[in-house]
């Protein structure tokens, strides 16, 4: 699990690290430009997550057919994987450009506004990439090759630097676009890990007899059938939850701009802890599938329980670092007094839901492996939808807790998610007969 889980939560957190950079380099530009950054980061997850989530099949597909050794099926779901990422991309970019009049109309700051509208136009332009980097990873972690996923994240970060560095702050002969500038240097590094992960599945098919050159590359409509089916369940339940997100950001939104930044900031932050059990979840997922794959219950549950014992000692580390020095990580950010007083605030109530984030997300990975996508979406629509997000806009309206009162929302649905679906994968691995 060490060996596959690792680079995998490298490869995430050098995703992570991408907003993180760009949020960090937004910093001198102010509180509205934090906060507007942060909107379009919000507002890009759920839609381009209907995309992405579509294709999270592949990992039960291809760990599956890996596991019985079965390599042609294996391509097969990746040439479809592609066919299905290229379709969807138009749609996906829509969706996108129609949040902007959305905002518009349900009272965002304006000044937030002035600066989101054009960012989320530059960063539209990495869905495609975003879609065939989505379809590449996931062949390549189920066949068990993960440094070209480690290496491209990591590379990647460096491109974005000198892209936002140039961009942003008009460098080396090149117009000072401010945040917008931020958006067409991550998608120029979407394009960039697009790139070099197909390039490693070349240079695999070389070295391995080429037989993904002696098959049909035309659309299998069963094929996508059977990854739809997979992905939706998966992509709602990723949608339900970064939808979620993207509604807390736009009520953060009508706040100030201090608490607007504040919310953006301690986003990022727990979205970087939350990458390392994101990894051990693909992980889980790649895992549990081959071992289905080769009929072998007892190992399918035993990779389900170490990912979940791996993830949970990760995440109640974060969580006592985010309770005990909570002021220092605002402060990295930016050094604004009343935005850091804020986002200590907001750091040390995620504080508490951090175990349970990382159980939610590698339980889910462990389901996906037996091919279960559906009870994690229920368990998000309850949880986020029936409970959380009402709960968040109470607190943070009627009643007045500001931005607080969204966080202590969230913090109660993903505590009830995480020890829901930890139940349901002892439940699963009980009933499990192969």
């Amino acid at each position: 699990m060490m060996r596959l889980a690792v680079p995998l939560a490298l490869a995430e957190l050098g995703w992570m690290s991408m907003g993180v950079v760009d949020t960090i380099m937004a910093g001198p530009l102010g509180p509205a430009a934090v906060g507007a950054g942060s909107l379009g980061a919000m507002m890009f997850f759920p839609v381009a997550i209907c995309g992405t989530g579509l294709l999270l099949g592949m990992d039960t597909l291809v760990a599956q057919a890996f596991g019985r050794g079965d390599q042609r099926d294996c391509r097969r779901t990746l040439v479809n994987g592609v066919w299905l990422g290229a379709a969807l991309s138009p749609f996906l970019i829509l969706m996108l450009l129609g949040t902007i009049p959305l905002l518009r109309a349900v009272g965002t700051n304006p000044r937030a506004l002035a600066i989101y509208a054009p960012y989320l136009k530059a960063l539209s332009v990495s869905v495609l990439p975003l879609l065939l980097y989505t379809a590449f990873r996931r062949y390549l972690q189920a066949v068990n090759l993960v440094k070209p996923v480690t290496f491209a994240l990591v590379s990647a970060n460096l491109i974005n630097i000198a892209g936002d560095w140039a961009l942003m702050y008009g460098h080396c002969g090149l117009p000072a676009l401010g945040v917008p500038g931020s958006g067409f240097s991550t998608s120029i590094s979407r394009t960039y890990m697009a790139a070099v992960l197909l390039g490693a599945i070349l240079w695999h098919e070389h070295k391995s007899g080429k037989l993904i050159f002696s098959m049909a590359w035309r659309p299998d409509s069963a094929r996508i059938r059977q990854l739809v089916g997979l992905g939706l369940p998966a992509a709602g339940q990723m949608l339900f939850e970064g939808a979620v997100f993207g509604i807390v950001t736009a009520m953060a939104a009508r706040l100030n701009d201090d608490s607007l930044a504040a919310h953006g900031i301690a986003v990022n932050v727990i979205g970087t802890t939350f990458m390392v059990p994101l990894g051990i979840s693909s992980a889980a997922a790649v895992r549990v599938g081959q071992a289905c794959g080769r009929k072998d219950a007892r190992g399918a549950g035993t990779a389900g329980w170490t990912a979940l014992l791996l993830a949970a000692t990760f995440m109640g580390t974060a969580g006592l670092l985010l309770w005990l020095e909570p002021q220092w990580i605002v402060r990295a950010y930016i050094r604004n007094t009343a935005v850091v007083s804020m986002g200590a605030l907001l750091l040390r109530i995620a504080a508490v839901f951090q175990l349970f984030d990382g159980l939610q997300i590698t339980a889910t990975g462990a389901l996906r492996g037996l091919g279960d996508t559906r009870t994690p979406m229920f368990a998000h629509l309850a949880g986020y939808w029936v409970i959380g997000l009402p709960t968040a806009y109470i607190l943070c309206f009627p009643l007045e807790w500001g931005a607080p009162g969204i966080w202590v929302g969230l913090s109660a649905a993903l505590i009830l998610i995480g020890a829901f679906l930890a139940l349901a994968w002892n439940r699963a691995v009980n009933r499990l007969r192969l």
